[in-house]
């Protein structure tokens, strides 16, 4: 099998832009307008965001963000290439994104995911994950389920 590299990156990039606007389609198609969270290829671009990559034989497979709040790290922008998919591709970035969350000193880890996208769950509950109630801006959607992860 061969190595998945996730690194710092950008979203500017255009194998990345090019997985993230299938992401932002395929949210689009499961979920009402009012129920999408995700954030802009610009946005992804911004002070407060570490955006991470991941690299299977040099192409961009997967996507992945922290984005630092007060006091915790949201997870955002987790997508993987439907080619990669099953070969470890999201645990490895977000265990990258938890990393940076860590040597950020932040304590906690929190997301808003869809409750269609069932292997996102799998992989985040495998992760560490679990349920808690809405943070942040967000409003209580029924189509979200929230949850976070202590690190500290």
């Amino acid at each position: 099998m061969s190595k998945i590299d996730v690194t710092i990156g950008s979203p500017h990039h255009p194998e990345a832009t090019a997985l993230l606007n299938q992401s932002h389609a395929l949210m689009k198609s499961l979920f009402p307008p009012e129920d999408n969270f995700f954030l802009d290829i610009d946005a992804l671009a911004g002070p407060n965001i570490v955006f991470f990559t991941a690299l299977l034989e040099g192409q961009v497979v997967g996507t992945g963000a922290l984005a630092v709040k007060g006091g915790y790290g949201e997870v955002k922008s987790m997508f993987t290439d439907e080619a990669a998919r099953g070969r470890g591709v999201a645990g490895r970035v977000l265990a990258a994104v938890e990393a940076e969350a860590r040597a950020r000193g932040l304590g906690w880890l929190r997301l808003e995911t869809g409750n269609r996208l069932h292997a996102a769950h799998r992989v985040y509950r495998a992760s560490g994950f679990t349920d808690c109630g809405p943070f942040g801006d967000y409003p209580d959607a029924a189509s979200s389920i929230f949850m976070e992860k202590r690190l500290d």
